[in-house]
């Protein structure tokens, strides 16, 4: 499905466009689930079941509770909710990081990168050796908080990183600080990015520094960095940029998209310095696109199978939910949704195929708007395409016009 163009002569309807990403908070199984692994999934109603319902009266008040059933949280009467709402289903064939932010960005994955869940072939980690210049340990597919217990030691041991997969497509790196330095651990990654073949299809190679003394007490560090893919097509951040406007990523989605297409790139490494950078950006950004990711839905409760921690994080989020409509201005579009799902109340610590939650809102559009279901992540790169008047993006179907109130006409 091609993108909807906006007209060459249209001004902009929009200034500033916003995608906040919930890093893994679905709303339901999507039809095809079970090819997955994942029939009845449902990352933010199973976790509201576990906690007996979530306290979110914020997003509560935006619609949240129209995007999917959610104890504790009930939908709000037609019109009455403060922003759009909608979900939205993934069409590429995947439910990782990567596809699921390039297919928001409008682009849909050609094919699926590639998982194994075995462990990489020898000819991998044999270019793997060599680009590194040391044996490794592990090459199993495992949880990084698990795997730095069972094989942390003998990596101080012998100063071997261990690598290790998922039921994602990456490459992960382990080393302890005081072994291989953070710096060191970045050049190796950047290296086994550069050894790695298009046939190999790895998503990511990710860096995992960790500290501690000994098996029971090592811990992840925040210094984690990934080394992506670059997206295979054209997205909304290439098409920003391309115009000249400034793209801000803030925390992880520099990586994820490898840079590509990012004028100014904004550090944060947990929820709070994402908000807190957002709310920044805000204060600052005149015309453009801010991009964001919320990871510590999907890395420190999803995977950990926490629903209390996530309900803990969700409620943290909703609190802040003011602040971040407050920075925003008349001509400015808010869209807050995900890239997959990562139920924590299942066995499974991977992530799931759901639908994502999709808000929608800004000053001077308008609310209580039902966006239904839509077929693809990419209307929503399609929306802030239209939006900031550049050209169409691969795929999805802007909403845009659904959003201005009619004093907009064709646009301001």
């Amino acid at each position: 499905m091609a993108g909807t163009p906006s007209p060459a002569s249209r001004k902009p309807a929009l200034d500033r466009v916003v995608i906040l990403v919930l890093d893994g908070v679905g709303v339901g199984a999507l039809p095809d689930a079970g090819d997955f692994g994942d029939a009845g999934s449902d990352t933010l109603g199973n976790t509201a079941a576990a906690v007996g319902g979530l306290r979110l009266a914020n997003l509560e008040r935006l619609g949240l509770g129209n995007c999917g059933r959610i104890a504790g949280v009930p939908p709000r009467p037609a019109g009455r909710a403060e922003a759009a709402f909608g979900r939205m289903a993934e069409r590429s064939r995947a439910k990782d990081t990567l596809t699921g932010h390039w297919e928001l960005a409008g682009l849909v994955a050609p094919v699926a990168l590639r998982a194994y869940p075995d462990g990489f072939p020898a000819p991998v980690i044999d270019r793997v050796r060599r680009a590194v210049g040391r044996q490794v340990l592990g090459n199993v597919a495992a949880s990084g908080t698990e795997i730095i217990q069972t094989m942390g030691e003998e990596h101080l041991r012998t100063g071997n990183p261990i690598v290790y997969t998922s039921a994602d497509s990456v490459l992960q790196v382990a080393a302890h600080e005081a072994v291989i330095p953070v710096e060191e651990l970045y050049r190796m990654c950047r290296a086994i990015r550069q050894v790695l073949r298009p046939d190999d299809a790895v998503g990511r190679v990710i860096a995992r520094p960790f500290t501690g003394e000994r098996a029971g007490e090592f811990v992840r560090t925040p210094r984690r960095r990934d080394y992506a893919q670059p997206p295979p097509g054209t997205t909304l951040l290439d098409l920003a940029a391309g115009a000249g406007l400034e793209v801000v990523a803030v925390g992880k989605v520099a990586d994820i998209f490898a840079w590509r297409g990012v004028t100014r790139h904004l550090e944060a490494h947990d929820n709070a310095e994402n908000v807190e950078a957002v709310v920044d950006a805000l204060g600052r950004l005149e015309r453009g696109l801010l991009f964001t990711n919320l990871v510590d839905f999907d890395t420190l409760w999803g995977h950990r199978n926490d629903p209390r921690g996530l309900a803990r994080a969700l409620e943290a989020f909703d609190a802040a939910v003011p602040r971040l409509v407050s920075r925003l201005r008349p001509r400015d579009l808010l869209m807050i949704t995900a890239d997959h799902g990562n139920d924590p109340t299942t066995p499974s610590t991977d992530h799931s195929r759901e639908y994502v939650p999709l808000l929608a809102l800004g000053p001077g559009l308008r609310s209580g708007v039902d966006l239904g279901t839509r077929q693809t992540f990419a209307d929503v790169g399609a929306t802030g395409a239209e939006g900031l008047g550049l050209p169409p993006t691969p795929a999805g179907t802007s909403f845009l016009h659904r959003l201005l109130p009619p004093s907009w006409g064709d646009g301001p």
